[in-house]
């Protein structure tokens, strides 16, 4: 790797440290205390009025953290350290840390670099709380200039490539992640509390299910086999339902190769949970509650800005079926056009983008997508979908031609996805086998027949409510952004033309 000419000055340094008998790059540090934890204890002291004579704390304190600024008056140095949450400012002066290491300070430290810092605080005639410096030492030396302070990282494709740029430079980016930690854990909470129990299930899966999506594949060597990478952990979920486990949940990443836009990533993560002796009715007020306890956590109430919009969660949630919404905003009754170039028809002629030869149900999922979806700002339920665009559905007892199922909606987009799962293993069998007519007529998003899901099916599931719900998406609502891949931290890329591939020429 060639270094650039500011690179190969900051690589200079590292050199003139080592001939100093500096290590750049040392193994220990003896942190004291963080920056936070600092400044809380020296407005202690001086509400307590513990300072000595001078206005200094009585504790020596030593504070880790990166360069973000550095400014040299005449014989002294003003710095700002950051660590993982907070920025404090370094007071050196010449006369108190010596000439010798004063000069290091001024000649061979950079902003970007990780120092270990020892002194006092006090508070500045500016009224910062700041630590007057009695030793510095290197940590890490930074051989890349870290971006300009003031205006941050700004080009979208550099901050998605290099999230570790990004996240030096822009404090909102920092915040989004900080966020989406925070909406983890309240779920985590929430769930852990009400009873279910985390699990983990395969990445790696002889036979994909679960989900409409083509998958990613792969070989493996030794069994000589086809594995996929899952798009769903549904189908392992309800086997630990068949098994005896009545609560189960799983925070899993999940993969699918498809598409990507501002809602879609071909690895993503989702959060599946199955509760035994319920139904899609039970899980829809779970669902409004768990909701509405991720916004508690994170905001402290019930509403949160996306988009210009003051979204509101508090319960209860409008409920809706599909086929009325898709009918009030489109004019089209699906039900009307059972066969799909007739329903393509009618669609195209209200407005819709859909190509010739789309099945039936992906026609009916773009009448949705194209009509009612960027509508539905505010949460709201859809429910009750067709038969064949729920393969995985308990059929309803009064219209046995769709199924229990909803939808959860916020901000004009979905976020989860839930049935009364179908427990029946002929009835799933017959569905399998329907899916497979429209992977033979062209979809590739057709489930393959899994006939170890059948047979564990026939041990007995009892009634079960199943939910799924995209992290990624309920992170986007809750931190405000546009795109999946700016809740991502590190979202797939398409390779840069001047980045090589391992081949086996290579290896």
């Amino acid at each position: 790797m060639e270094l650039s000419d500011l690179q190969a000055i900051r690589r200079a340094k590292v050199d003139d440290l080592r001939e100093l008998g500096i290590e750049p790059y040392p193994t220990r540090t003896e942190r004291t205390h963080t920056n936070t934890d600092a400044i809380t204890l020296f407005e202690a002291e001086e509400t307590a009025s513990a300072l000595d004579g001078s206005g200094h704390s009585t504790q020596t304190l030593s504070l880790v953290g990166r360069i973000v600024s550095f400014r040299h008056m005449g014989k002294s140095v003003f710095a700002h350290i950051r660590d993982g949450a907070t920025e404090l400012q370094l007071y050196i002066r010449k006369d108190v840390i010596g000439e010798e290491l004063y000069q290091q300070i001024l000649k061979l430290y950079d902003v970007g670099d990780f120092v270990q810092a020892s002194g006092e605080l006090f508070r500045t005639r500016m009224g910062e709380v700041s630590l007057r410096v009695t030793t510095i030492t290197m940590l890490s030396k930074a051989l890349n200039a870290p971006p300009e302070k003031w205006h941050g990282l700004t080009d979208v494709e550099t901050r998605y490539r290099q999230r570790y740029a990004d996240l030096i430079a822009n404090d909102e980016t920092r915040h989004i992640f900080a966020t989406r930690s925070k909406v983890v854990s309240a779920i985590r909470r929430f769930m852990d509390d009400h009873g279910y129990m985390e699990v983990e299930t395969p990445v790696l899966q002889p036979l994909y299910g679960g989900a409409a999506a083509r998958p990613f594949t792969t070989h493996h060597n030794t069994l000589d086999q086809i594995f996929y990478l899952r798009i769903a952990d549904e189908l392992y979920l309800k086997r630990l339902i068949v098994g005896g486990y009545e609560k189960v949940y799983e925070i899993a990443k999940d993969f699918r190769n498809e598409g990507m836009d501002r809602n879609h990533s071909p690895e993503f993560t989702m959060m599946e949970w199955y509760e035994a002796y319920s139904d899609y009715e039970q899980q829809m007020d779970y669902v409004e509650r768990l909701i509405a306890h991720v916004v508690e956590s994170v905001f402290g109430g019930s509403t949160f800005e996306f988009q210009g919009h003051t979204i509101d969660v508090t319960t209860p949630w409008p409920r809706q079926t599909l086929r009325e919404a898709i009918l009030e905003r489109s004019g089209i009754d699906y039900t009307e056009y059972p066969d799909a170039e007739d329903l393509i028809k009618v669609a195209r002629e209200k407005g819709a983008d859909i190509e010739a030869g789309t099945v039936w149900p992906r026609v009916v999922d773009e009448l949705l997508k194209q009509f009612v979806r960027p509508f539905l700002i505010q949460p709201q339920f859809l429910t009750d979908y067709p038969v064949e665009l729920s393969p995985l559905a308990k059929r309803k007892l009064d219209d046995p031609t769709h199924v229990e199922r909803f939808q959860p909606y916020i901000g004009g987009g979905e976020i989860g996805n839930s049935f009364t799962e179908l427990n029946d293993p002929m009835d799933q069998m017959e569905r399998f086998l329907e899916q497979k007519k429209d992977a033979d007529a062209g979809d590739q998003e057709a489930m393959p027949i899994d006939e170890d899901f059948i047979n564990a099916l026939m041990y007995g599931m009892p009634p079960t409510g199943g939910v799924g719900v995209g992290i990624d998406r309920l992170v986007m609502l809750l931190t405000d952004q546009p795109t999946i891949r700016d809740v991502i931290l590190f979202p797939a890329m398409r390779r840069l033309p001047s980045e090589k591939t391992v081949t086996e020429e290579d290896e």
